[in-house]
């Protein structure tokens, strides 16, 4: 993909990391803010309920081309796979105002990730934007890691490529799996923040 090609493509979808910040951001070394918030399935989820564990917190639009980069490629599945299976939590948000056109009812969202193959410990919705502001999340995907005594470990970037080609990801420094093979071997966590990359979050103001 050449730069201009990569560059429209980023006007289109919007990159928040080049915004302002409207909202206090979550750093690594802060407490992560908690949350309450209901799942596809009408449950609800709060963060307190893994506490003990390791959480990624993944910010996800299907409409968007990076996220569909990494779910094309099979990279966020394998991502979910292997690390809910080494006992982390994994929570995808989608936090789409319901009056933006890319928003998708819960069945809808279900829909899309089950035919995906992904796996997510939970799959919510934020409509009104509460948890994504509170994270200061401003692109999908935006990805975070706490660790299991509440605090966030990483915050920007799942990797290093910011393109939406699906070769790339074979090539591309994970962050989020960097943050956690770090800190799950008792290492600190050698990139804790990057700027994330991808499209604008479709917030309702």
């Amino acid at each position: 993909m050449s730069r201009r090609t990569l560059f429209s493509l980023l006007l289109a979808c919007g990159v928040s990391a080049l915004a302002p910040a409207a909202y206090a951001e979550a750093l690594p070394g802060t407490a992560a803010p908690a949350f309450t918030l209901t799942d596809v399935n009408g449950s609800r989820v709060h963060l307190a309920d893994f506490r003990g564990k390791y959480v990624v917190l993944e910010w996800n639009n299907p409409s968007c081309p990076f996220v569909q980069k990494h779910y094309n490629s099979g990279n966020m599945q394998a991502l979910q796979k292997r690390f809910t299976g080494a006992n982390v939590a994994w929570l995808t948000i989608n936090s789409t105002a319901m009056s933006h056109p890319e928003f998708r009812q819960p069945a809808e969202l279900a829909a899309w990730m089950r035919q995906r193959g992904g796996t997510p410990t939970a799959l919510m919705l934020d409509p009104d934007g509460k948890v994504g502001h509170a994270y200061d999340a401003r692109a999908t995907p935006h990805m975070y890691v706490i660790d299991p005594k509440g605090t966030l470990i990483y915050a920007g970037a799942i990797d290093d490529k910011r393109s939406t080609s699906l070769d790339d990801v074979k090539t591309a420094k994970n962050y989020v799996a960097a943050a956690l093979d770090d800190a799950m071997a008792g290492r600190p966590v050698a990139i804790a923040h990057t700027p994330a990359y991808g499209c604008s979050i479709k917030y309702s103001d």
